[in-house]
């Protein structure tokens, strides 16, 4: 008998008839002995749903508040499914993040989340039910609704396995596995069998929409078994993310990522001293807001700098309105943005071994034509900012450059 932790997507639960065949699936690994927690999101477009709601009320929503409504989303799906259980003789109990105790800091919206009481999950596992528990939310000290930003119930799931000791955590989605590139972009794009956590954290993080970073932080962090897999098929084996240890040599390039959702803030002609990037991100990052490429460039009389950055495009206008307040502060000669910008990333283990992928990525796309704005590296990746409206047939012809389409 095995402890599994299910997480079922929005469009694995979009409908009554969907969230039945949820009851079905759980109804089969209860009939094989497992104990088994499932943790759903809402519905499919729910959640945009009640923001939209929000949004006619208030331009800007209160943060707070919009905590409170976002998360009944999840709610109404819990209790359908645990309504779907029963209805098929097993016993099942939902749970609300604040019912479980899925204790949170107070970064209402993008919250992290900072202990779980599982206490009450294993007396109801040991009892025979089923947990249904609503991912995307938990509680703050003071009691607080909060929400873990989008694609949280990713995170709910591996850090319930966590706490749980679960033997493995399957995360259910409208795709059968981790592909080599989004598939609707590149046909030919293919299903990996494995791939390792430290590359699945890199796709995660540049873009790719199928599992939320921070899942995969918590599932490295704390050894999580982890399974991708489509809720729409009964077979196969999807992807398991894994250790590099436990492969064999990997590929030298394992993906493409991208986001189309980048925006590029430049600050021009601040003083070269120390101190000065600080006092450009230092406001930025008070007002809770992420960057993550950064350029600095020393003018060619070396007493001023252009600092460029990049930062989600939801957090653009915030962030250049911040910077416009300060930038006689900080003795700033302009403040520029571009909001159509988007991120393309090629990652792989085997970088670590190989020389001339980024010459290889550079040549490819400088022969259609594609003019590369910041550039950004690590062991195991390579990212480039580039125009929005070449996003796709850069993704296209870096796939084919890589032969991303061959199996290793």
């Amino acid at each position: 008998m095995a402890l599994i932790v299910q997480k079922y997507g929005g469009t694995s639960v979009g409908s009554i008839e969907r969230i039945k065949n949820v009851a079905q699936r759980v109804a089969r690994f209860k009939a094989q002995g497992h104990q088994v927690v499932v943790v759903v999101s809402a519905m499919t477009g729910e959640t945009n749903r009640l923001i939209g709601l929000a949004k006619e009320i208030q331009s800007h929503p209160d943060p707070r508040e919009m905590d409170v409504l976002v998360s009944t989303g999840e709610q109404v799906t819990i209790a359908l499914l645990s309504m779907a259980l029963m209805e098929m003789g097993l016993k099942a109990k939902s749970y609300t993040g604040a019912q479980v105790r899925i204790l949170t800091d107070a970064a209402h919206t993008k919250a992290r989340i900072l202990s779980i009481d599982e206490e009450n999950l294993r007396r109801d596992l040991n009892a025979g039910h089923v947990v249904v528990v609503a991912g995307f939310q938990g509680v703050d000290e003071k009691g607080n609704i909060t929400t873990l930003g989008r694609g949280g119930s990713d995170t709910t799931g591996v850090a319930l396995a966590a706490a749980l000791k679960a033997d493995e955590c399957q995360i259910y989605t409208d795709v059968d596995g981790v592909y080599t590139t989004d598939p609707r972009i590149v046909p030919e794009a293919r299903k990996l069998k494995t791939i390792t956590f430290e590359e699945m954290l890199e796709m995660a993080s540049l873009g790719s929409k199928v599992l939320q970073i921070r899942a995969v932080e918590f599932a490295g962090k704390y050894k999580v078994k982890l399974r991708v897999l489509s809720s729409f098929e009964e077979e196969g084996e999807g992807t398991l993310i894994t250790f590099e240890e436990d492969t064999m040599e990997q590929p030298i390039i394992s993906g493409i990522a991208f986001n189309r959702d980048e925006a590029k803030v430049t600050v021009l002609g601040v003083p070269d001293r120390p101190g000065i990037a600080y006092a450009i991100l230092g406001p930025v990052a008070d007002a809770n807001i992420d960057v993550d490429m950064i350029i600095q460039n020393v003018g060619a009389d070396g007493t001023t700098t252009d600092f460029t950055f990049t930062v989600h495009r939801n957090d653009f206008t915030k962030a250049m309105d911040i910077l416009k307040k300060v930038q006689t502060s900080i003795g700033a000669r302009e403040v520029k943005g571009d909001d159509k910008t988007a991120k393309v990333s090629l990652v792989g283990v085997g970088m670590r071994s190989h020389s001339g992928i980024a010459s290889n990525m550079f040549k490819t796309l400088a022969a259609e034509g594609i003019n590369i704005q910041m550039i950004s590296t690590s062991e195991i990746k390579i990212s480039v900012v580039i125009d929005e409206k070449y996003l796709e047939l850069a993704v296209r012809v870096l796939h084919k450059a890589f032969n991303l389409e061959q199996a290793a």
